[in-house]
Parts: structure tokens; sequence; C-alpha cells
């Protein structure tokens, strides 16, 4: 049986800022280990008899991240698919699936989402094994942790008869998040589970059992696959047809409709890292059980996560506590209150700020730039353009810049005007001026742009040519 993985790479993760936004997500992050979650997650599945290269489903805005992560661990994506707009898991799947079917009429899809931590992956592919016989005779299988104590921060599964297949059980039903009385009463029964959002199903049997329960949802995702496009390396779900189908979960679309849901139990160091205190649980420990990365000073701390991304946090005489650090936000809450955060991206939101969106380090195709001062009038940035890289031939209404080398070589065009610059050479563009940064060399160039104007947003960009193909 030839098992299809699509990895889910949407989503923004705001449980988890500062560090993870709309624009750089948690799942794009190297939050555990040295890799990104992202990277974990196919890694993960690299050289498994039976299973495919991952079909990876993600937001329009992450594509060239998604890719180079990717690249960076020589993983080969079966494809990846743009979702114009978010709308939950059942669409995205469905998407999938219908993608799926035109390779391979059989197709097994073992859905996964690009966030999840497992440190037992023997026995995960053990569970994928158990309910694959039931899997190729149309059932719908979900993956059932076996709780480590009463979780309210997770949904649960109850299994009820045992199926026909050893370790599978039909599914009675799916709770919602439970308070802790509810949740001690789900432990004690023992055939409650946490509810891991992974599952395993023919592609086929998915979209049959979404046809009769969600008809929208199945001839909206269909649509949005048969009119897509190839755009470079990616597949663009069709606009129009996307942005059309109705938003809902997996969960609220067919398995808790379907007659054909199984549960397998799973015991494999699971976790999905919602919260800063998840994180500090799935990551070693000092002898005081604390958790740092980064320029981190402790004293007299217990209990803690601390983690600095761009200069010295010292924590001095206090447990309990989550300190993340980045270039333009600090966040301090007691662990028992983490679940809070998500009103500190609303506030942001409502007040119509950026920190929610982006970092002061935004990536791009070509490499990325770092906001370095800003005042009235000016900005000033650090360019990096990776070897072959090459922004857009463009122009801007209200900005002027300068371009400063620090290292490698620019090829500039300005106007009618090509040159090469290299290290301590400098450059004008004026307002309206059509013109293009390149990289022709085979070490990454940085250098320093200053900006001057009266309107100095990213908005201001009027692009002619892009081999990346942006808008």
């Amino acid at each position: 049986m030839k098992i299809y993985p699509v990895i889910l790479s949407g989503g923004s993760g705001t449980r988890l800022w500062p560090l993870s936004r709309a624009v750089l997500p948690k799942q794009l992050l190297p939050l555990v280990g040295e890799q990104t979650m992202l990277q974990d997650t196919a890694l993960r599945l690299a050289g498994r008899p039976g299973l495919m290269a991952p079909l990876i489903v993600c937001g329009n805005e992450h594509r060239f991240l998604v890719a180079e992560q990717m690249r960076e661990i020589r993983q080969a994506p079966l494809g990846i698919l743009l979702e114009p707009v978010g709308r939950n898991t059942a669409p995205a799947v469905a998407a999938a699936a219908h993608y799926l079917r035109v390779i391979d009429a059989e197709a097994v899809m073992l859905v996964l989402p690009a966030d999840h931590v497992i440190e037992d992956v023997d026995a995960f592919f053990a569970a994928i094994e158990a309910a694959g016989a039931l899997v190729a005779e149309g059932a719908l299988a979900t993956f059932g942790i076996v709780p480590s104590g009463p979780e309210t921060g997770y949904g649960y599964i109850q299994s009820g008869k045992a199926a026909a297949a050893a370790q599978c059980f039909a599914v009675d039903r799916f709770v919602e998040k439970p308070d802790l009385a509810t949740a001690e009463g789900f432990v004690a029964a023992g055939n409650y589970f946490w509810n891991s959002g992974m599952f395993l199903f023919r592609a086929d049997s998915y979209l049959r059992e979404l046809e009769q329960f969600q008809p929208a949802i199945a001839a909206a995702s269909e649509a949005a696959v048969r009119l897509g496009y190839r755009d470079l390396d990616f597949c663009r779900l069709d606009e129009a047809s996307f942005t059309a189908c109705p938003s809902d979960s997996i969960d609220y679309a067919v398995m808790e409709h379907t007659r054909h849901a199984i549960v397998v139990p799973a015991s494999i160091g699971w976790s999905d890292v919602g919260s800063w205190s998840a994180l500090w649980e799935v990551q070693p420990q000092d002898a005081d059980g604390n958790v740092a990365r980064g320029d981190v000073y402790l004293d007299g701390v217990s209990g803690s996560l601390v983690r600095a991304e761009s200069r010295i946090v010292a924590v001095v005489g206090v447990q309990d506590l989550v300190v993340v650090e980045t270039a333009d936000a600090v966040l301090v809450a007691h662990k028992d209150q983490v679940q809070r955060v998500k009103q500190i991206v609303e506030h942001l939101k409502a007040q119509e700020r950026t920190e929610h969106l982006h970092h002061t380090k935004v990536y791009r195709p070509w490499g990325c730039y770092e906001g370095i001062d800003i005042g009235e009038r000016f900005q000033v940035k650090r360019i990096t353009v990776n070897p072959g890289g090459k922004l857009s031939l463009q122009m801007h209404h209200h900005r002027a810049e300068h371009w400063i080398v620090v290292s490698g070589t620019a090829r500039v065009t300005c106007g009618d005007k090509v040159s090469l610059l290299t290290e301590n050479e400098s450059t004008y563009i004026p307002i309206g001026m059509n013109h293009r940064l390149e990289n022709p060399g085979k070490l990454p160039l940085h250098l320093i742009e200053v900006q001057s104007g009266s309107y100095l947003g990213e908005d201001d960009i009027v692009r002619f040519e892009d081999v990346y193909s942006r808008a």
C-alpha cells in the first residue's frame, strides 16, 4: 500500500507569540531542535518503506520559506499546494485528496500537521501499520494519544468496541476541551484519548464522506484543484473557488458524522506544542527544571523557560516563568497563564500594530532584510541577497534609496544603466526610477539600505518584472 503524507503547514501559531508570527509561524521555526518543525516532520517520514514524497499544503505567503526549508534538508516534496486563504483543515485535506486522486486513484493519505512533536517515531509507524488493513477497506482512522494526565488543552476521543484489526477501535464520540474534573474522569475511564489531529484514510473514502456531509466543501475544493495552475514549483488553488469554500475542520465536517471512523491508541511522545508551557515540557531541562536558549543568564531560577533571540536576557530569583525576547518584543508570563498570549495578539491587531505580523527580519525568496533604525522620513535596513538572488525590477513613488555594499558583489540596474558594485562602494536610486538589485556572485551579498521620503511602507513598490512571479 502506497501512503502519501500530506503535511498541513497553515496557521499562525499565535499562542507562541512573540516568536511565532503570521509571516513566520511556529511550523517554520526551530522551536525544539536545530531544524524547524516542518523540517522535523518531513525528516520523520524520510526513508520509510511505502511512504511517498510528502504533499505540503501551505498559505501563499509562506510558499518560498516552505520550499527553501525543504531544499535545506534535501527533501523534494511531491508538490506544494497554495491556499489563497485559510479555510481550516477539511477543505485543505479535500484539496490534497483531489490532487492525489489524479496521481493515484487508490491513494492513501497520512494527514499530519507540520507543527507536532513525536518522540517515539517507531511507535507512531506501528500505529499507522495497525490501521492499514481497515483503511484499505474504507475506514477513516485517527490517532488517539494515550493521555499522560488530565489535560484540559486538548479535545478527546472516546473509543467504543474493538474493531476487526488489532489495536483499533470504533469511535464513540469526539469531546471538546473539558474542564479539569471532566478530564480527570476521562483519564480514569481509560477509553478516552487526546485528539491528535492526525489521520490515515484513502483519498476517495474521505471525499465520499465529505460529499455526503459537506457537499459544498467537496465541490469547492474539487473546483479549486481543477481550475488551479502551476506557478514555478507550486500549484496554486483557484482563488475564487477556494475562497467560496466553507471553513470547517475535519472533525466537525466528517469524523463526527461518519460511521467509518476508527481510533488507534498511540503512546508516541506526542505534543502539538500549542503553548509556551507545552514547549517547556518537551525540551530537556536542567537540574532546576529550566529550559534556556540563547544568551541567557539564570540565578536562583527554577521551572522556567527563558529564550533570548537578539541580546542577553538575565533572570534572577523567580520560578515557573516564561520569558521570551525578540528584537522588537518581550513576553513575561507565568507558565499557568500562557494561554492568554492570544489576547496579546488580538490587542496588537486592534491597535493596528505590526508586531503580530512579522519580525524585524523579514524573509524574501531572494534573501532577507532587517530593520535597523527608523525615524521621521528615513529608514535603515540591512539587506542580504543570496547567491543568484534577484529582486524585482521596481520603482517607488515616495522614497529614494541609498545602497552601500558591505560584502559581496551587487549588480545594480538604475534606469538604463547597469553597474557592478563591490565592498565599500555605493549608489543612489532616485524617487520614481526603475531599479533592480542582483547578486551575480557565489557568496551572499550584504548591503545597507538607507531610505528617505514622505512614505516608507512596503506597499510602495511597483513591480515591472519578477522572477518569483509575485504580483
